[in-house]
């Protein structure tokens, strides 16, 4: 699995996965990983997770509709989670194989490219 340029990921869309698929080496994984800034592996090298800390709560509500948004046109849905009313992480996972798949990066670089109010 070739390391992809953020540019290349959010070119793609994300392909519909029923299993099958291998995950991402822990290696593999960790080399895209250089590419995705403030991303980094969970849970054993099985999941991404990125965490934010934006101005207030409806900056948080905002970015997560834009996240939902982004996450339903390409059909792979990330957790998110929010903590303390602005304190925001997502982790995203290819569920179906229980790791990584290109899908988790490619979700991973579209999700950079939103808009977000960050805690100045």
């Amino acid at each position: 699995m070739a390391t992809q340029t953020v540019a290349e990921l959010t070119q793609k869309k994300c392909k519909p996965c029923e299993g099958g698929v291998e995950p991402y080496s822990r290696e593999a994984a960790q080399e895209q990983l250089a590419k995705l800034p403030g991303w980094q592996m969970t849970h054993g090298g099985q999941r991404i997770r990125k965490d934010w800390t934006l101005k207030h709560f409806m900056a948080a509500i905002r970015f997560f509709q834009e996240v939902a948004r982004v996450a339903e046109e390409d059909q792979h849905h990330p957790d998110l989670h929010l903590e303390g009313y602005r304190k925001v992480w997502i982790e995203i996972y290819t569920h179906a194989i229980g790791g990584l798949s290109e899908n988790d990066f490619i979700l991973a670089a579209k999700i950079d490219q939103l808009p977000i109010e960050l805690k100045k």
